[in-house]
This record gives C-alpha cells, structure tokens and sequence, in this order.
C-alpha cells in the first residue's frame, strides 16, 4: 500500500508536471472506480489545477471553480505518467486524467477493486473525507500520547489508524515500532513516556528519512516502482533474515492478508510472538524465545 513517503512523493512530482496547467479530459476504465456521482466527470474538465495536497494516504488534486478531484490508491492502486492520450490498460487500468503536458494513468495491480476517485465540490465536502488523524511530521509528543491512549488497541493496529494518525501503513509502522524498540502488539494504554517519546521520535526519523530515500530515486522522472517492500528496510518484508542491528532473525505475525514483521532482539525482549494460524499447526513445538530458533 502506498504510505505517507509515496503519496509524499507522488505530490511533488505531479505538482512539477500538472501544476497551474488545465486537466481537458478524465477519462474512465472502469466504471466502478468513480464513487461520486455529482459534480460529474465532466464537470472537472477544462479547470486548472489549483493545487495538490495529501490528506491521509489520499491524493487531492485541487482545482479552481472550488472542485476536487480525490484519489485514494488502497493497497494497490498505482499512478504512472505517460503521453498525453495514452490508452487505458484493460485489465489494470481505471482511469485517465488528460493534461496539455501528459497523461495520468490510474491504475490498479491487483483484483480487489478498492481504488477510487472521488469528485468534490467545495471544502465542507472534502473535509468530510478527512479521517481526522494528526499529522504524525508534526504533531508533538503530547499529542502522539493523546492519540495513542485514545483507544484501548496494540500499538501496530494503533499506528496505522487513520483517525488517530494520518498516512501511516503497515510497512512504515513496522520501521517505526523496530526503531523505537517497542513490541507491535503491547496494548496502547500500556505505553509509559520513555516509549512514546521514543516512537515519536522513530516516527519523525523514519517518514523523513523515507520521503528523502524516494525523492532522490525518482529525481526528476515519476514514481514508477511503488511498493511496500524495500532492501533497505530493517524488518518489514524481511522474516527470517537477521536484525541489522541485533542480527535475531526477524519475525512475523500474520493475520488475514496482513502480517507485520518485528525484531525479538531489539523489540520484545528475546520472546517470539504467537502467530495464531502457525501457534495453533506447531502446538508445544512453537518457539517461544530467539534460542528455541536454534
């Protein structure tokens, strides 16, 4: 899914290449992908684009006469820039928005359809889209601390929240916890000081570190590889392989589609996580400790 850093990344680029230019044509591949249905498609063509700002892990292409083109990219929705008047791909591609300069294609990789584009009229609308979480480069420690013990849920579930804190996914959640030192599943009401000034430092460090990382890949060009799983990153996608600082080989917890990645060394104290499908399979055989894994 792309996170903060992307949708970061994605804005700064399409701002050099869309910004204070006309939008002549949004074109649609997929019926399903247009969530509103009044102002119409049409109503935005032939509008200058105004202005583009992040809200969430969302993309708002702001143009004049008070209207707002909303993308939300999900899990696997995509933005390529090509030719002005590329054809949307039939099988991935959702939607097209025609500039003078280019062509934005919107796209989707895999099958679950959640992609979308809203089409907004006045900022009373657009804000109801804003899932009210704080801007975690700005917020301050209290205010990480207010969101956090706002709720009674383990601390990866609690990161990734959008009403709590804006943009932050699954992967950069598990820099974030491995940063900081802090176990993905201690209970938020639980957090004393020392770790939340800890995760908001990592916090800060982490999605900075990232937006610069991603910026100088894609330089003057388009995000083209967006992804989730990087060689660079210290756990997330890396189970099995050792801690960069530790060197405990790291661990998942997976749960439906999602799985989150932790370090025992640095973030639980030596302990081994259950796993829910894998605990119950292996019984008295799961590992409890890093030493079991030898």
């Amino acid at each position: 899914m792309p996170e903060l850093p992307d949708v970061v990344v994605y804005i700064e680029r399409l701002e050099a290449l869309i910004g204070g230019i006309a939008l002549e044509h949004l074109r649609l591949g997929s019926p399903w992908v247009l969530r509103t249905y009044d102002p119409p498609a049409t109503a935005v063509e032939g509008h200058v684009v105004t202005g583009l700002r992040r809200m969430g892990k969302r993309i708002v292409v702001e143009l004049d006469g008070d209207l707002f083109v909303v993308i939300h990219l999900m899990i696997a929705g995509r933005l390529r820039w090509r030719a002005r008047g590329t054809a949307i791909p039939k099988k991935r591609g959702l939607a097209a928005l025609d500039f003078p300069t280019g062509t934005v294609l919107f796209t989707e990789e895999g099958t679950t359809k959640r992609a979308s584009i809203h089409i907004l009229r006045g900022t009373e609308a657009l804000t109801e889209h804003d899932r009210g979480g704080y801007e975690p480069l700005e917020m301050t420690v209290d205010q990480m601390a207010e969101a956090l013990h706002r709720e009674r849920h383990t601390l990866k579930r609690s990161l990734t929240d959008a009403r709590l804190i804006s943009g932050i996914g699954g992967a950069y959640a598990d820099e974030i916890m491995h940063r900081a030192g802090v176990s993905p599943i201690v209970l938020t009401d639980r957090l004393n000081d020392a770790e939340i000034g800890r995760l908001h430092g990592a916090t800060r460090a982490v999605l900075t570190e990232w937006v610069e990382r991603l910026r100088s890949e894609v330089g003057d060009g388009f995000p083209e590889k967006v992804t989730a799983f990087h060689p660079e990153m210290m756990v997330h996608g890396k189970f099995g392989q050792p801690c960069p600082v530790c060197g405990s080989p790291v661990q998942r917890i997976v749960y439906s589609s999602n799985e989150t990645n932790y370090c025992p060394g640095c973030q639980t104290d030596g302990r081994i996580l259950a796993d829910r499908a894998l605990s119950r399979l292996l019984k008295e055989d799961f590992p409890r400790t890093i030493e079991d894994l030898e």
